[in-house]
């Protein structure tokens, strides 16, 4: 079956970086898109970046751009989420999702993902 495991969470300082990973099985990777959600205490699950495999076109939230980068590891199956000069409002559990087909436009919702991790929390103060 498809998993999708996250880890690399943690606390950090403001201004501090993280990387997250989150290694794949049992999915195909050539026409997919694969995104990271993260959802904050009391807030709705937000779209944060994602990645189409077929060219390799990555898409980043207003928010994150400029400081957060996504990125795949083909040979090892692992999807990564680089994130840079956090800031407190980067609070939230983080969560790896996969999809079939091209990324939708401006991220799409949690329900246009067929498969999703189970989160790992990231703590900025």
């Amino acid at each position: 079956d498809v998993q999708l495991v996250e880890s690399g969470g943690g606390s950090v300082q403001a201004g501090g970086s993280l990387k997250l990973s989150c290694v794949v099985s049992g999915f195909g990777y050539s026409t997919s898109c694969m995104a990271w959600f993260r959802q904050a205490p009391g807030k709705e699950r937000e779209w944060v970046a994602g990645v189409y495999i077929g060219d390799g076109s990555t898409y980043y939230a207003d928010s994150v751009k400029g400081r957060f980068t996504i990125s795949l590891d083909n040979a090892k199956n692992v999807l990564f989420l680089q994130m840079n000069s956090l800031k407190p409002e980067d609070t939230a559990m983080y969560s790896c999702v996969a999809r079939w087909g091209e990324c939708p436009d401006s991220g799409g919702s949690w329900y246009s993902y067929g498969w999703w991790g189970q989160g790992t929390q990231v703590t900025v103060s």
